[in-house]
């Protein structure tokens, strides 16, 4: 919120603190004039018996400390409101004061860089970003975001004197005046950003971000058709700390997008290498099983052979077996 907004909403609370004290004094005034039931006891104390005194004067009594209890609580309240005015007096300085420490364009420039930096600091991976750019020219942009396809530079303008003279005017000739001085403060700030930091040759994307760090300053300048227009001539983006941070929400998802993009190449590759891995032990597997087959294949050669070998040993032994019976023949 901008300074002088914040000096009126002082001012008018402090008027409505006068207000409401003048009507608790004017009340308490009124509590203290004789009512009509006071002075009607008075006066049957005057005619009355001593018995009718006695139950009038308890009534007073009781009728005194009523109004005893609601004077006392009456300074309270006139004490706490006493106390908030003081505060609010001590705000209204500390504004004043606030107000004072922005007139020097530097202190703001730096007010409106550390905002940036929180913002930045907040939203964004350390890693993703760098705070007091340098290009090979020399010149140094607040902050400069990397991304993908190429580096964002964000340099912070706070263009408030004119501003504050344009808002502060109530002589529409001079207001008009200031409105040219403003228009034409902004657009030398455009200028600068786009001739200093769009570079695509150092790596840059082809537009760069104007941080405008008050939010009525933000408004005055996308309001007005020609400074629109004339920023996006020359590929500069304002922003506002409301705005710059959904710009920085879409690139905190495009971050998330390339991380997962990232992961799903690192699985994509990790199952490449088990097709090939399965490739090969299929290989394997085919070589081994043509080599089992052919093993096979001999054993059951071998074992046809070794059957017939069995059974000429066999048939063999039979015909030994026939000659024996031959010579036992002769003999006899």
């Amino acid at each position: 919120m901008d300074p002088l907004i914040l000096i009126a909403i002082v001012i008018g609370a402090v008027v409505l603190l006068g207000l409401f004290i003048n009507r608790r004094l004017s009340e308490i005034a009124e509590k203290q004039k004789p009512s009509d039931e006071l002075l009607e006891i008075i006066k049957m104390l005057q005619t009355g018996s001593k018995e009718d005194r006695k139950v009038l004067l308890d009534s007073l009594q009781r009728n005194t400390e009523s109004l005893n209890k609601r004077l006392d609580n009456a300074a309270k309240v006139i004490g706490n409101v006493q106390k908030n005015i003081g505060e609010f007096s001590e705000i209204g300085r500390g504004m004043k004061d606030l107000q004072e420490f922005l007139r020097s364009p530097k202190l703001r420039g730096n007010v409106g860089e550390q905002v940036l930096k929180e913002l930045l600091g907040q939203m964004l991976p350390k890693q993703s970003f760098h705070l007091q750019y340098t290009f090979k020219s020399g010149d140094k942009v607040d902050a400069a975001i990397k991304t993908s396809a190429g580096i964002v530079p964000i340099d912070s303008k706070f263009p408030m004197e004119d501003f504050r003279k344009m808002s502060g005017s109530r002589d529409d000739k001079e207001k008009k005046a200031f409105e040219k001085l403003f228009e034409r403060d902004v657009k030398n700030h455009i200028d600068s950003i786009s001739k200093k930091y769009i570079l695509t040759e150092e790596g840059t994307i082809d537009y760069a971000l104007m941080y405008v760090p008050s939010e009525s300053v933000y408004y005055e300048i996308v309001n007005s058709t020609s400074l629109f227009d004339y920023a996006a001539a020359k590929r500069v983006l304002p922003v506002s700390p409301t705005t710059f941070y959904a710009y920085l929400r879409a690139i905190l998802m495009s971050f998330e997008g390339q991380k997962i993009e990232k992961e799903a190449r690192e699985i994509l590759s990790a199952l490449r290498a088990i097709q090939k891995d399965y490739s090969k032990v299929d290989d394997n597997l085919g070589i081994l099983q043509k080599h089992l087959n052919n093993a096979y294949n001999m054993m059951s050669n071998v074992v046809t052979s070794f059957t017939h070998l069995g059974q000429k040993i066999t048939s063999t032994q039979s015909l030994g077996e026939g000659v024996k019976e031959e010579v036992k023949k002769l003999e006899d």
